[in-house]
């Protein structure tokens, strides 16, 4: 567990803490997050990664407090993150899926603010949308028509596909989704679209826990969570279609496909540490600088 964690009473200063230096993400699961006596506490019931017992929190070091399945949270909990600035989210086991209600925030305005800038002005949004192909692909994309772009990387996916199918073993005949049925294909294509949904669920941890404005995205237009997809696509061959893949491979039958592809998608993120190398990618694409005051 991290070390921003520890058992006991703490004598937390009441000082507010800038984002900029705060340990970041602190996941809890199976238990009571709670007020005593003006400290933030939490009461575990025991799991992989704490050991049973109760926990003071000193949440003016943390940016975002995440909490999974078997969680409850009194009112005094909302009252003092609220005041303090710090974010609370509940997701599934993992970082697999993301429940929050709005607003959200940080109580800064700077990532916010270089984002819109960023896609504001046609150059830079195209240099930017340039960069995730060439991080997706490993290779320059030169081109300056987003169109271009995208006919580009569908052509890459379809070979990447194959790629990847073949190297768990998997029959493959295409890529096949319809939203409105998405259980009519078959299995390889409906492990896509499930790994597809959790590792979107961490793209809108991470792009929440950064400030960023989901709607503004550089290659992906006209949905409210644009640079959710951006993100979440930047991992499509590094873990999306691997997972997926993966859990076909095994076996898995279709009435148990959802739940196992969650729980491998869980240990999945954790062992790759996804969402913290999702936030570091945001900032390096924003050009966010970590040693800039707080606003």
């Amino acid at each position: 567990m991290s070390s921003s964690l520890f058992s006991g009473r703490l004598g937390l200063a009441r000082s507010r803490i800038p984002h900029v230096d705060r340990h970041g993400l602190l996941w809890l699961s199976r238990g009571n997050l709670y007020v005593k006596d003006g400290t933030l506490c939490f009461r575990a019931a025991g799991n992989d990664d704490m050991e049973p017992g109760e926990y003071a929190i000193p949440y003016q070091r943390i940016s975002m407090i995440l909490i999974g399945p078997g969680t409850s949270v009194t009112h005094d909990v909302l009252r003092i993150l609220a005041h303090q600035g710090t974010l609370l989210a509940a997701v599934g086991e993992g970082g697999v899926k993301h429940y929050t209600a709005p607003p959200m925030g940080a109580g800064r305005s700077s990532v916010a603010r270089a984002h819109a800038r960023l896609w504001a002005d046609e150059d830079e949004r195209i240099y930017i949308a340039r960069r995730m192909y060439g991080y997706r692909f490993q290779s320059a994309f030169p081109h300056d028509d987003i169109s271009v772009l995208r006919g580009m990387e569908g052509a890459r996916l379809r070979e990447i596909y194959k790629i990847i199918a073949g190297q768990y073993g998997v029959e493959w005949k295409g890529r096949r989704y319809d939203r409105q049925n998405p259980q009519s294909t078959d299995l390889p294509n409906q492990a896509i679209n499930h790994a597809a949904t959790f590792v979107e669920a961490a793209a809108d941890i991470a792009v929440a826990a950064v400030g960023a404005l989901p709607p503004l995205g550089f290659i992906h237009e006209g949905s409210s969570n644009a640079f959710t997809l951006d993100i979440a696509d930047l991992w499509r061959t590094e873990i999306t279609l691997p997972l997926a893949f993966s859990v076909v491979a095994h076996g898995t039958p279709e009435s148990l496909l959802e739940r196992n592809m969650r729980y491998e998608a869980a240990r999945w993120f954790k062992k790759h540490k996804l969402i913290p190398k999702m936030i570091d990618r945001i900032k390096e694409l924003l050009y966010v600088d970590d040693r800039s005051g707080d606003t």
